[in-house]
């Protein structure tokens, strides 16, 4: 073709395709966004936060659970847990991943399956982090109590003037530099120790699922903190007994499931044996039985009118070894709690018994 036809030639119009095509790329990355953030929040494990559920421990037993501003500030410090432990349970994820991939169970987990992207993950910790240092700045200006109306008891329902020393809580941590200070310090030392549980210590015999106890006690002493109440020893030990309860049934079903393969997939799984196990869960049994039972006569927040809720406390211990000996389970505690009947109603039951004794028998 001669060269003028070629310059006389119009100019193509543009193309309608390359809208049409542009529009389908940005709602499919938008799509993909939305599901890496929602694999995220499943790689934080939601189940698990029921464990910071222990946070109201201290606003419940010290009879500050029907103060409007008491209750506000534990679920602020509820709130900023479970970002912590959620951030924590995705760098743990991203450290095991490899192992994660041969393990029966944990390789449907998202990243081990590869549905969510270490990007992403990473992403989502720093989220996690940052949402959980500004509701921490948030909590330290909250009120400690009110002087406002609040529930004087659950029945017969009443509202009461809430007495005007309250507005002005003293602090028994005052000494200490205040309990919002200690309340950031427990976090930090929560943090700091599941860090050091991912990278190091769970690979120490032992000290493995005493580094999971200690999460559980700073979640107790944080939820005290965070309310200004006072800690009772009792707290301390029922929960660091209850959690190795759990921590040691954990890990006799983590043995068992990976059976020959289980130093393979953990090394520090070669270093217990079944017999241990049963040994030491039996110990801790029987210290956790009697530790609760000994606070609901001795200590000063039942004033031994606690020691109805001791039969629920047996029932779920007892249907707890139930399914760790005969059914296997037990590697995932708040599973259980959510999924077996039994023990999901005696834990309610005995919440309950509690709320009726604490806040509706008169003292």
């Amino acid at each position: 073709m001669p060269e003028a036809t070629r310059a006389e030639r119009p100019p193509r119009a543009p193309s309608l395709d390359a809208g049409a095509q542009s529009a389908p790329t940005a709602a499919a990355r938008s799509r993909r966004i939305a599901e890496q953030a929602r694999l995220v929040l499943l790689g934080m494990r939601p189940r698990q936060w029921t464990k910071n559920l222990l946070l109201f421990a201290g606003v419940t037993f010290a009879g500050r659970l029907l103060d409007v501003a008491a209750l506000s500030r534990a679920l602020v410090a509820f709130a900023i847990f479970c970002l912590l432990a959620g951030a924590t349970y995705l760098l743990n994820d991203l450290a095991d991943l490899r192992g994660d991939r041969l393990h029966p169970t944990k390789r449907r987990r998202a990243l081990a399956s590869g549905q969510l992207s270490p990007r992403a993950a990473w992403v989502g910790i720093a989220a996690a982090l940052a949402l959980a240092a500004l509701l921490t700045l948030w909590l330290l200006h909250l009120p400690q109590s009110t002087q406002s109306l609040r529930l004087a008891s659950l029945w017969p329902p009443r509202l009461a003037a809430a007495p005007a020393a309250q507005g002005t809580v003293l602090d028994p941590y005052a000494h200490f530099g205040g309990s919002g200070l200690l309340f950031v310090g427990a976090a930090i030392a929560y943090l700091a120790l599941m860090v050091a549980y991912t990278f190091r210590l769970k690979h120490l015999v032992l000290l493995d699922v005493f580094a999971i106890a200690g999460g559980f006690v700073l979640r107790a002493m944080a939820g005290a903190f965070a309310v200004t109440v006072k800690i009772s020893p009792w707290l301390y030990l029922c929960t660091i007994l209850l959690a190795l309860f759990l921590a040691l049934g954990k890990r006799r079903q983590e043995l068992l499931l990976l059976s020959a393969q289980a130093s393979g997939h953990r090394p520090i799984l070669g270093e217990y044996t079944p017999q241990l196990l049963d040994q030491l869960i039996t110990i801790v049994t029987a210290a956790t039985i009697m530790a609760y039972s000994l606070y609901t006569f001795q200590g000063e927040t039942g004033d031994q009118r606690l020691m109805v809720t001791i039969p629920f406390v047996l029932y779920g211990i007892f249907r707890y070894l139930y399914l760790v000996y005969v059914r296997n389970e037990g590697g995932s505690p708040e599973e259980v709690l959510l999924r077996d009947a039994h023990i999901y109603w005696s834990v309610l039951l005995c919440a309950g018994t509690v709320a009726v004794v604490l806040y509706v028998l008169p003292k």
